[in-house]
């Protein structure tokens, strides 16, 4: 059979309607293929294209372009440049930079555990008994004990078969999705999902929607509309969303992909080690198990304070991240020995002291009530570690942020990509160490400045 036969035969075969497991799919769209059919041979050309500099001059990109206007406008309003500035010392409650002192709200190190004596024991430990590097990746002579050990343990605190240990929290959550969703499948996520999620939704190539942020209904609807039609169903959501410091309703979501016979994917990056009674995220706070969350993910970059990502779920999922998911473990490096074992000893301190964890919820909880009390918007924000001023202003989010830098607190603007242009706002971590004084001081500073802010001129 020639090549133009097999062709129009493969096109045929994408107009059926059904799979033989009886799924309804269209997952392929024929007019690919006709355009594989008619498209002409390639021959080469004697004579080279003429290429727009704009295509191979990195100087030229539109990325580049909104880097140097950025720098522009900082050096036009003669704003202190607080970007990329060196730190001296650990990165916790307060920050020292260029010799000053400031209240940190930029550090995701929730509980203080980066700069802990035993924390910092544990990795100097690794290091003379592993060395620096374990030398390969895991499957081979990568593994050492405390990656198992850390697997146990956290499977054990969350009520879950099994768990995987990967060495980067954003390369986790991607190549995760990436890996377990295909062509025929459907990824339906919350419209503020983490980047790393987004971009292991692209990775998978699987057909995709959002869902309004929270909206259930919606959620079933698109479920109630699709479900038949593909093969895996995968929802993403957050325990804690990054950028509102709100937390979603798991109980109703766990009925939902019961309901549809879909898989549950919760990215515990900012919940787990901060919300529930004693700290260990979603399951603890919603007293649900482990089981019924199909994917439990977690960053060791957050409140563990070290590098480093896990999945834990039931142990088939596990097994075929274990062995077959690109960038998890296959075709990666392992995890180092040092963050290993600094995440092994955070995770057993997050488990005997919970106050670590309620000083978090009660220092975020005088933070809104003092904001609030001031006049300030702190948005969606509950029982989080994650705490926004909103401001809707870009032009007034980045003055705000570098005159803050100024009177010696750290908190930087979420502007536009990141977060609709409508919804500009700085953003606050709070931290275990963070005290009262400061948390004052901060919320006068900001009610201050606003009284005095320039009008903004339009440019962002």
């Amino acid at each position: 059979m020639d090549i133009q036969s097999k062709l129009t035969r493969l096109k045929q075969q994408l107009n059926s309607t059904t799979q033989s497991n009886g799924y309804n799919t269209a997952t392929i769209n024929p007019s690919t293929i006709n355009s594989l059919v008619s498209t002409p041979s390639l021959t080469p050309s004697s004579t080279p294209a003429v290429v727009p500099q704009q295509y191979y001059d990195p100087a030229l990109f539109p990325e580049y372009k909104e880097f140097t206007t950025m720098e522009w406008f900082y050096e036009k309003q003669n704003y202190t440049q607080n970007l990329f500035r060196k730190h001296a010392g650990a990165s916790g409650a307060t920050v020292s930079i260029d010799g000053r002192e400031l209240i940190n709200y930029s550090s995701y190190n929730y509980l203080g555990l980066a700069n802990d004596p035993r924390v910092k024991k544990a990795a100097q430990t690794a290091v003379e008994e592993f060395g620096t590097s374990t030398g390969s990746g895991r499957s081979i002579t990568g593994e050492v004990a405390p990656h198992q050990e850390f697997e146990r343990e956290i499977s054990e605190i969350l009520g879950t078969e099994d768990a995987v240990l990967s060495v980067g929290g954003y390369s986790t959550n991607t190549f995760s999705i990436g890996y377990l969703c295909r062509a025929q499948d459907l990824i339906i996520y919350d419209e503020l999902i983490h980047n790393s999620a987004l971009t292991g939704c692209k990775l998978a190539g699987s057909r995709r929607f959002s869902f309004p942020h929270n909206d259930y209904d919606a959620l079933e609807n698109l479920l109630a509309t699709h479900r038949s039609n593909f093969e895996r169903v995968l929802i993403l959501t957050e325990g804690v969303y990054s950028m509102d410091g709100d937390i979603p309703d798991i109980p109703r979501l766990i009925e939902i992909k019961q309901k549809y016979q879909a898989l549950l994917m919760v990215d515990e990056a900012h919940s787990m080690g901060v919300i529930g009674p004693n700290g260990l995220g979603v399951t603890d706070y919603f007293k649900v198990s482990g089981k019924e969350i199909d994917i439990l993910y977690g960053s060791m970059s957050k409140a563990f304070g070290t590098c480093g990502g896990y999945v834990a779920g039931p142990k088939p999922l596990v097994t075929i991240l274990k062995h077959y998911a690109p960038g998890v473990l296959l075709y990666g490096a392992s995890p180092t020995p040092a963050n290993t074992a600094a995440g092994l000893e955070t995770l057993r301190i997050m488990r005997s002291h919970p106050k670590l964890a309620q000083r978090v919820q009660a220092n975020a909880a005088y933070f809104i009530e003092k904001a609030q009390a001031a006049g300030l918007n702190t948005y969606n924000s509950k029982g989080s570690g994650v705490v926004p001023i909103m401001t809707q202003d870009s032009e007034l989010a980045l003055w705000l942020s570098v005159t803050l830098f100024d009177q010696g607190i750290c908190t930087y603007p979420m502007l536009y990509p990141i977060v609709p242009r409508d919804k500009s706002r700085l953003r606050f971590f709070i931290n275990t160490n963070h005290t009262r004084e400061q948390i004052d001081y901060t919320i006068d500073c900001i009610v201050n400045n606003l009284r005095v802010a320039p009008p903004s001129q339009g440019v962002m």
